[in-house]
């Protein structure tokens, strides 16, 4: 399978940045080797829907900027809408996990949280730290004040709620 081809399922299944060193290591290939299949991805993609974005020593995918007022109106329409039970209960992860990756969120509610992360990121609810390994979820300093908060230890049973999260992951490794 061509080595282009692999690094945008990764890219498009991770739908975050993946830096270069990791995405080398995690396809099994040499610096070089991987700079050429995101040369040949990069232009391949190109005058398409979807575009190759690096960034120093990161990489992803994202939408092609000719669809900037098309994205727009559909991120407008979005916001419009209430998050619903699946951004409530990714929000609650991360306000209480938090720093908290999308892969711990995902094995919390069993499915993967691409799309609710971007929607609660979207609103400004939750945002992306990519420093140190990977990127982090946490929530906004607007959204604590809006809650009235400072700290996520003063969220609304947080003993509680951290020792029923502590006792599920027991329960996860113990199936494991």
């Amino acid at each position: 399978m061509a080595l282009d081809r692999q690094i945008e399922a990764v890219l498009f299944y991770k739908a975050e940045p993946i830096k270069k060193p990791t995405l080398s290591k995690l396809l099994g290939v040499e610096q070089t080797e991987l700079e050429s299949a995101l040369a040949i991805l990069k232009e391949r993609l190109q005058g398409g829907a979807t575009a190759l974005v690096i960034a120093e020593d990161e990489v992803e995918l994202a939408v092609s900027s000719e669809f900037d007022q098309l994205i727009e109106s559909l991120r407008k329409e979005e916001l419009r809408r209430d998050i619903g039970k699946a951004g409530a209960e990714t929000l609650a992860i991360v306000l209480y996990r938090s720093p908290v990756s999308r892969g711990e969120i995902d094995r919390i509610r069993g499915v993967n949280s691409s799309y609710i992360l971007r929607n609660l990121e979207t609103r400004g609810l939750v945002e992306r730290d990519t420093r140190g390994r990977g990127s982090e979820f946490r929530p906004t300093t607007e959204l604590l004040r809006h809650l009235g908060i400072q700290e996520k230890t003063e969220l609304a049973d947080y003993a509680n709620v951290m020792n029923a999260l502590e006792n599920f992951e027991k329960q996860q490794q113990e199936i494991d």
